[in-house]
């Protein structure tokens, strides 16, 4: 009974994504050209993912969605958003530190910080302003495409006159409805008892779909939300990060171990070339990224030379490894599991298949890297993937390390032109950057309760995708029932306030009518 029923929601789902398409461009595109920039109404087109986010975030209501996509869309054109760069924005702005993104919570959610004492209310600046939000908000969508963000309002040593509401409610918009889905939480923490009453105006802008993502928290509770690794020392954490500009602050990439994990006892020289070699890497993934020291390791950056030897314990390799269930449609590849890598506890939980694809006519090169290089073992961590032929990578957790919601994984691939001719670290040190793709993968931590969910993922009967795709069904359906839920319970407490207050009243007109009745009476 559940695969029919999978496979309905699947199919409405789909037909609300033609829906949402073909009425946005009879009655929103054909009513004027100039409405929308182009690239944003070829986006809504072809990529089902943009279509989806905007009906998630409207509770599948194609009238409310398309209402939604109208105002995001011509937002984006008047703001120039596809056309954000940074020479486009004043440069004192990126000076300040008052916005950047930087670390993670403990869901491993991206935090994006406002330090509030670093604004002051002024109508000349705030259209640059509100592009600057957009920059760090169109800059995190194309590097972690579909990842929630949690917003971190600092109000420390802040006062009423950096208290900008029409700057806060386009803050609060950007939320609700020019990047759907991507808040995950906004944390307001250390507020001074005097803003109280403007942040009871903020909270009523939020929406009944955001209202429980808004969190108040002191100093000793912001813990609870962000460890102490990606807190500043004034909210007792042990973070050192300092803002500087130039270049733009964030987290990058560093290159994997080497496929057979750390090497001990390698000389000096050898230590210094993987150094180098870790440098290289990372100035050819990001555009103005942050020089992060790289950490020593070995790593083997042509494993071409090992191609035969891997190939015969394919299948030892791989065995134990969890099997990915979704794939990402890139241009040169073809990546599974499109977005996030599972991990457990269990010793058989310790391992995830990654399949790449080629979908060219070429040979596509190709390199893995993590920002927790010392946790996992990547094999193999770079290769070739010949024209349409697989490449199974096994990534596993290192000795006893635990996987992190705050680890992520790059992809990198690009075509070999010349492929018989060239190394792989040469032709990583001359390839364009233009012409590398890039694909991000989260981790995900399984709970107690998921590996019976494993079970079935894995099981013969199921066919493919049906089991990951009936639990998406099924959290869809549970996301939209919570919500009706939480509406009613609103409104609910509503009218308990409401009868609160009547009885209140009632209870004081009978006490008046007594005290009148009882001086009323003529004394004998």
């Amino acid at each position: 009974m559940a695969e029919p029923e999978q496979h309905e929601g699947e199919q409405d789902l789909e037909k609300k994504i033609e829906e949402t398409r073909l009425r946005f461009n009879n009655e929103f595109v054909q009513e004027s050209t100039e409405k929308y920039d182009s690239r944003d109404v070829e986006r809504l087109q072809t990529d089902d993912a943009l279509a989806e986010g905007y009906l998630t975030w409207r509770m599948y209501v194609v009238d409310d969605a398309l209402k939604m996509i109208d105002d995001s869309f011509q937002w984006r054109k008047e703001f120039g958003v596809n056309d954000l760069t940074e020479s486009s924005i004043p440069r004192w702005m990126f000076e300040t530190g008052a916005v950047y993104l930087h670390g993670y919570d403990k869901e491993g959610n991206k935090l994006f910080w406002f330090k509030v004492k670093l604004h002051s209310k002024d109508t000349k600046t705030i259209v640059d302003k509100k592009k600057y939000v957009a920059f760090w908000l169109e800059r995190y969508a194309k590097k972690e495409p579909g990842m929630p963000l949690t917003v971190v309002f600092d109000m420390a040593e802040s006062g009423l006159s950096n208290i900008d509401m029409e700057f806060v409610k386009y803050v609060i918009n950007c939320f609700k409805v020019y990047y759907p889905k991507f808040l995950s939480k906004m944390i307001i923490v250390d507020m001074p008892w005097i803003m109280n009453a403007a942040w009871k105006i903020v909270k009523s802008w939020l929406g009944p779909e955001a209202i429980s993502k808004l969190k108040f928290a002191s100093r000793s509770e912001v813990h609870t939300f962000i460890g102490p690794e990606y807190l500043p020392t004034h909210m007792g954490g042990t973070d050192p990060f300092k803002y500087s500009y130039p270049p733009l602050p964030d987290d990058d990439f560093q290159t994997p171990i080497s496929d057979n994990g750390h090497i001990v006892g390698e000389d000096d020289t050898e230590s210094k070339e993987g150094e180098l070699e870790v440098k290289d890497a990372l100035e050819s993934s990001f555009n103005s990224e942050v020089a992060v020291k790289p950490k020593k390791v070995n790593f083997l950056e042509d494993s071409v030379k090992s191609e035969d030897s891997d190939k015969t314990d394919t299948s030892a390799r791989t065995k134990g490894a969890r099997k990915p269930l979704t794939t990402f449609k890139g241009p040169l590849l073809d990546v599974s599991p499109a977005e996030e890598l599972s991990f457990g506890s269990g010793d058989t939980e310790k391992k995830c298949l990654i399949i790449l694809s080629n979908v060219t006519k070429n040979q596509v090169a190709f390199k893995v890297r993590t920002t927790a290089p010392e946790k996992y073992r990547v094999k193999p961590s770079s290769s070739c993937c010949e024209p349409g032929a697989s490449v199974e990578i096994v990534v596993s957790l290192h000795g006893g390390s635990q996987a992190s919601p705050q680890d992520r994984f790059l992809v990198m691939a690009a075509e070999m032109e010349n492929a018989g001719s060239q190394e792989l670290s040469q032709f990583w040190k001359e390839v364009p950057k233009a012409k590398i793709m890039e694909h991000r993968l989260r981790c995900n931590i399984l709970e107690s309760f998921k590996p019976a969910v494993s079970i079935l993922r894995d099981s013969p009967v199921d066919t493919g995708t049906s089991g990951q795709q009936e639990l998406d069904i099924m959290l869809m359906r549970m996301t939209a029932c919570n919500f009706r839920l939480e509406q009613k319970l609103n409104s609910c407490l509503w009218l308990q306030k409401v009868l609160t207050v009547l009885v209140l009243v009632l209870v004081a007109l009978n006490l008046l009518c007594l005290y009148l009745l009882s001086t009323a009476q003529p004394k004998s």
